[in-house]
């Protein structure tokens, strides 16, 4: 054979095994600046500096200045072609299941009459996203009887997440016409201060003062928010279908927790400061459904699908604090956790119609002095407690675990949902935000706890309707709302991606005061 068509032949092959192993859709665009830095790596193996840290791999990036850009674009984000390693994209990216604790949409199924793709309080509990098929909206909650739009957005369709920073202007948002691509936005001015492309889809992004966090299902980017540089990726993270994570708002202890097992219950605990692994907790037997930090970042709160048991752990030392017993229910799925901003109160929301709050308080803070029974239930009691001792640690666990402070009874049963408690008008209240288009407030009664009180709910288009309206409605017959990713194609960062406009990207961080600690909500906008 002519050596000439001998290295064609070659080279047509190397090519053909690379957009096999990236999994490139036949009809999509291929990239060449993408392919040949995938080639030069393939050639030269890569040289990023790599640590194995808990089991998984984490790269901290090789960046690349880009002339007349203060933006720096990662260059090698992808080690796909890596020898003895897999392609990052797999049959499980094609088809997301599962439920997020944030997201409102559902994987499959008809979309119904709802317009609420995705719903999620703010990091202080102060405002509500909603993004829908049509856009994205804030809305105000210093009010009960009014839901105050705070700005609405109709420029980008289907959006599937939007996160916004406290009080400020910055905002994070993923549609379902592009699921790989992050776009950062002053919305204020309405303008894009960048754009990131990954490799897979996005299924959950996570905000604080000090860092940006992008979910992918088997690996996580952690940002600067300052600059938007990629500072860390953690690789090879077990499939994480439902994009299931949480990161402390604390400055002091900014960790981020993700399962460390696609098949049970351990927490992976990164700090994403120091951009090591932190710990490893073992906090369920079966599969994580839920994550949540409180506002300190020193207490962690897990489900598992099983869904009857809530643990608080302390943070970073792992140690078990609390275990509450939600039910005895099989088959719960839990929707989502939440502390109070003080840590004192935990919410558990469920699949089912009942919401759970915990009290925080440790057995010598619930202590009182007992009198002698006089009653057979007394003298019951007393023996049963005295017997733990000598029963099997299943079945004292059962007499140890914590039960719910106070409840909630939601108007519905099978939608998910998101709850927060927060202090507004100077009481504290639980919201649920849910897949059914409603916020529902109610007071809880922080002294003797019991079934927490309806107070009002509000539709997200705004408008609002009375308790007594709720009450006779009952359960609402909307199906689940549909989200449907498009499948997933593996693309990794090239020169082009990464900031748009870089050369302003400084100024526009600066006008958002991330420093500032009570930052005021923006003006209410006229929209058209």
């Amino acid at each position: 054979m002519d050596p000439m068509m001998e290295s064609s032949s070659i080279l047509c092959h190397i090519c053909f095994l690379i957009i096999l192993k990236l999994g490139f859709n036949p009809t999509s665009t291929l990239h060449v600046p993408t392919v040949l830095c995938l080639f030069k790596d393939a050639a030269r193996g890569l040289d990023g500096a790599c640590a194995v840290e808990g089991g998984q791999l984490h790269e901290k990036q090789q960046q690349s200045q880009q002339p007349g850009s203060q933006e720096t674009a990662p260059t090698r984000t992808t080690l796909l072609l890596e020898p003895g390693r897999t392609a990052a994209i797999s049959a499980r990216a094609l088809h997301v299941h599962g439920a997020e604790p944030m997201n409102l949409a559902s994987q499959s199924g008809d979309a119904g009459g709802s317009q609420l793709l995705f719903a999620n309080f703010n990091q202080d509990n102060t405002s509500l996203a909603v993004g829908t098929k049509s856009g994205y909206k804030f809305f105000s909650l210093s009010s009960v009887d009014k839901l105050e739009q705070i700005y609405e957005c109709m420029d980008t369709e289907d959006v599937c997440i939007v996160e916004r920073l406290f009080s400020s202007s910055l905002v994070a948002i993923v549609s379902l016409k592009a699921p790989r691509k992050l776009k950062v936005c002053h919305f204020k001015k309405g303008t894009e201060i960048c754009n990131y492309s990954y490799s897979n889809t996005i299924l959950a992004v996570k905000l604080n003062r000090q860092r940006l966090i992008v979910c992918l299902e088997e690996s996580l980017y952690i940002h600067n928010i300052r600059d938007m540089k990629v500072l860390h990726t953690i690789r090879e993270t077990p499939p994480n279908p439902s994009g299931l994570c949480a990161l402390s708002i604390s400055n002091d202890n900014c960790y981020l927790a993700y399962p460390g097992s696609a098949t049970i219950g351990e927490v992976q605990v990164f700090d994403t400061v120091n951009l090591r692994a932190a710990n490893m907790i073992p906090a369920h037997d079966s599969p994580l459904a839920a994550l949540a930090f409180d506002a300190s970042g020193t207490k962690l709160a897990t489900a598992s699908e099983k869904g009857t048991v809530i643990r608080v752990f302390s943070i970073p030392e792992g140690q078990k604090l609390f275990e509450f017993r939600r039910g005895v229910k099989r088959c719960v799925s839990i929707c989502s956790l939440a502390f109070s901003m003080e840590g004192l109160y935990l919410s558990a929301s469920s699949n089912t119609e009942t919401v759970h709050i915990f009290k925080l308080e440790t057995q010598k803070e619930k202590y009182v002095p007992a009198e002698e029974p006089t009653t057979w239930g007394g003298y019951i009691g007393k023996v049963l407690m005295a017997s733990t001792t000598y029963l099997p640690s299943q079945v004292t666990e059962m007499f140890t675990q914590g039960r719910a402070f106070a409840t909630v009874r939601l108007p519905f049963c099978g939608h998910k949902n998101i709850c927060a408690l927060a202090v507004i008008q100077k009481i504290p209240r639980l919201l649920v935000a849910a897949a059914d288009g409603y916020l529902y407030l109610y007071n809880l009664d922080p002294q003797e706890g019991g079934e927490c009180t309806l107070m009002k709910q509000h539709r997200l288009d705004g408008s609002a309707e009375p308790s007594n309206e709720i009450l006779e409605q009952g359960s609402h017959d909307r199906p689940l709302v549909a989200q449907t990713y498009s499948a997933a194609v593996t693309k990794g960062y090239c020169e082009e991606q990464g900031a748009v406009g870089g050369a302003g990207l400084e100024d526009d961080l600066n006008d958002l005061h991330l420093e500032e600690e009570n930052e005021q909500p923006p003006l209410i906008l006229e929209t058209d």
